[in-house]
């Protein structure tokens, strides 16, 4: 097993350090420099433009933080590079670029999005970025089908799984009730073969990542911490805390 003692070292910003009040829009070049300028770790997303380039943001389709409202799918990277996110002058970010603004001064957790459609075309872009990238970095998706495949085509890159307990909001509507029970209770874990576990903290404890972390030893992240007693139960359950918010001293 590697050794990933740096993944669980400091607290992990989610989707950068943000402060909408005060202008820092999550997954910004803008939140990626406070995140490293507090010392924490990096949480963020990639999608995958029409043209294969992994992008990094939260959403499907622009029009919640930023102008415009395609698909991210449906626009290449030059046209999406060039959107403004409200009120501010950041823009939507390669990942390739995420990297040469961190330049490896703290560790990347980065999830794949996925619709659940056998697309791995964004892990394979998100793998051959990493592969030329100095510093500390992992990959993980809700979806098993691209962590499978990166045990073939990027088994050096750390690779984990998101998971949850219930899968209640409308946005996994499109699995079945038996879907849903496999990825909670991480039923795919032999053909996954995940580095680590990324579980929702208000599903702890839980009996598939008490496991993982107490059996397997694989590190377990929690998300997302917002409250007092959210700190609590990662604190008691889990090896580290991907929050926003709050500033972890």
């Amino acid at each position: 097993m590697p050794d990933l003692s740096w993944l669980t070292a400091r607290p992990i910003a989610h989707r950068g350090l943000h402060d909408t009040a005060a202008g820092v829009i999550e997954n910004t070049a803008s939140a990626f420099t406070a995140a490293m300028a507090g010392g924490y770790a990096i949480e963020t997303d990639v999608q995958i433009s029409a043209d294969g380039e992994a992008m990094v943001h939260h959403d499907d389709a622009l029009g919640r933080l930023t102008e415009g409202s395609d698909a991210l799918a449906r626009m290449d990277a030059a046209a999406i590079k060039v959107v403004r996110f409200k009120a501010t002058t950041d823009r939507i970010l390669t990942l390739r670029e995420l990297c040469d603004l961190t330049a490896g001064r703290v560790p990347l957790v980065i999830e794949l999005k996925s619709r659940f459609d056998g697309n791995l075309r964004l892990a394979a872009r998100a793998a051959e970025v990493l592969k030329a990238y100095q510093g500390r970095a992992a990959l993980m998706s809700f979806d098993p089908a691209p962590i499978i495949a990166l045990r073939t085509i990027a088994p050096q890159i750390p690779r984990g799984i998101v998971a949850e307990r219930r899968y209640s909001h409308h946005e996994w509507d499109r699995l079945s009730a038996a879907e849903k029970f496999r990825l909670a209770h991480l039923l795919h874990a032999p053909w996954t073969r995940p580095d680590f576990i990324a579980y929702g903290v208000k599903d702890l404890p839980s009996p598939a990542p008490w496991l993982a972390r107490h059996v397997f030893g694989l590190p377990l992240l929690t998300w997302t911490v917002r409250s007092e007693s959210d700190r609590a139960r990662a604190a008691r359950f889990a090896d580290q805390m991907i929050f926003e918010g709050f500033r972890p001293s």
